[in-house]
């Protein structure tokens, strides 16, 4: 009698202190664990080294998403320019640097820096084309505030790649892949490069 009051007294429905943390702890680490739905290290890295080529297909989808974002610099749309983000193969050498440097493989540097240079080159040759021939000269708020970097560009651009780097590294691509282009995206300051360079304002 006397082991059944003590068995169901109000202190036997208290939790153990260090019970109650390990299913915290345990609760925190199933929210954030990696390992679900991961990619191998082999896949990663094929995936990121097909986005890296730069050659047929993928000069015209840069010209094009130019295009469609130096119209929309020049129109001062948002969506244009959002859209030209999207289209827009810049992200695929940039993630070959960094799984270069991650790996180091200066091979793999080497071959991503050339093809992002052959793609700076033509985005801002297109954009200043482009600008050069447009009959609308005047520099619109959208292209503007593209002169003016801060600091929190580059903490975006920080949080941007380390989202792309776990999204990069599932099985299955989510959105986030597309987001972070948005995010961070080179094209619309090539694109003013290339106006400031059709119009001779090299400030």
């Amino acid at each position: 009698m006397e082991a059944n009051k003590n068995q169901n007294s109000p202190q036997s429905n208290i939790p153990n202190p260090s019970r109650l943390t390990a299913q915290v702890l345990l609760f925190i680490r199933e929210r954030l664990i990696l390992d679900d739905d991961k990619a191998t290290p082999e896949e990663t890295s094929e995936y990121i080294r097909k986005g890296i080529e730069f050659k047929g297909p993928n000069v015209w989808i840069l010209v094009f998403a130019i295009f469609i974002a130096s119209v929309g610099l020049n129109m001062n749309s948002t969506a244009m320019v959002i859209g030209a983000m999207l289209i827009s193969p810049l992200m695929g050498p940039i993630m070959g640097i960094g799984l270069g440097a991650g790996t180091f493989n200066f091979s793999l540097i080497k071959r991503s820096a050339i093809n992002l240079g052959l793609m700076v080159a033509i985005s801002v040759g297109t954009s200043a084309l482009y600008f050069f021939l447009s009959p609308i000269s005047d520099a619109q708020s959208e292209l503007l505030s593209r002169t003016t970097p801060a600091i929190w560009d580059v903490i975006i651009a920080l949080f941007g790649g380390l989202a792309g780097t776990v999204a990069g590294a599932r099985k299955e691509k989510s959105n986030a892949v597309p987001a972070v282009a948005i995010a961070t995206a080179l094209m619309p300051p090539l694109c003013t490069a290339g106006y400031g360079l059709a119009t001779a304002q090299w400030g």
